[in-house]
Formats: C-alpha cells, structure tokens, sequence
C-alpha cells in the first residue's frame, strides 16, 4: 500500500477507534510511551515515515508503522485494521531506524 493512501486510510479513524491490547499497553508502559501520543501520531499520521503489510491468515489487514521522531529515534506500532484499529504492540527504536526500513524494501 502507498504510504500516502495508508495516511488517508488512518484519517478516517477516530481516537476512539483506537483500541490497545494488554500486550501493547504494558509495552508502552515498560518502554515509556505515552498512549495519548500514540493515538496523535494514527489520528494525525504526519510522522509516518513507512508502512510495511504483514501475511496474516485471517481477513484483518496487519501493518507494521515507523513514526521519525529524529534520525535516531522512532516508534514502531503493529496494528490491525477492521471497523477499528487495533494496536498489537509498541516498540521504541533508538538507532538509525532508515537502515532498517533500507532492509525492507
């Protein structure tokens, strides 16, 4: 999916469509994230950098996120879409994160 028409798709969403699972909420609490920012950055997705569809079995779209803070700072969100976006988990990357996404694509 184009990184553009996935920033469309995400606008659509209200913040009360976000739903954090158990995993992704004790992720961001061990990895000092604040909830409130994660829902910013899918409501207002202007730091979304890459996004990268994962194979999953059943019929919900799985997507890996990469929001630039700096060059050496990002946050990574795995989510589900459906009526809903649900956030799988939160992690927090501290390295150049653009040669990780150089690997992907």
């Amino acid at each position: 999916m184009n990184l553009e028409n996935f920033k469309e798709k995400l606008k659509e969403y209200k913040k009360e469509d976000i739903i954090f699972t158990f995993h992704a909420e004790i992720q961001a609490l061990i990895r000092q994230i604040d909830l409130e920012e994660v829902r910013n950055n899918l409501t207002n997705p202007k730091k979304l950098v890459f996004v990268e569809k994962e194979e999953i079995q059943n019929k919900k779209e799985k997507y890996s996120c990469y929001f630039a803070y700096s060059n050496f700072n990002c946050h990574k969100y795995v989510l589900t879409l459906n009526s809903k976006i649900i956030i799988v988990t939160i992690i927090n990357i501290n390295r150049n994160w653009q040669k990780i996404i150089e690997r992907k694509i």
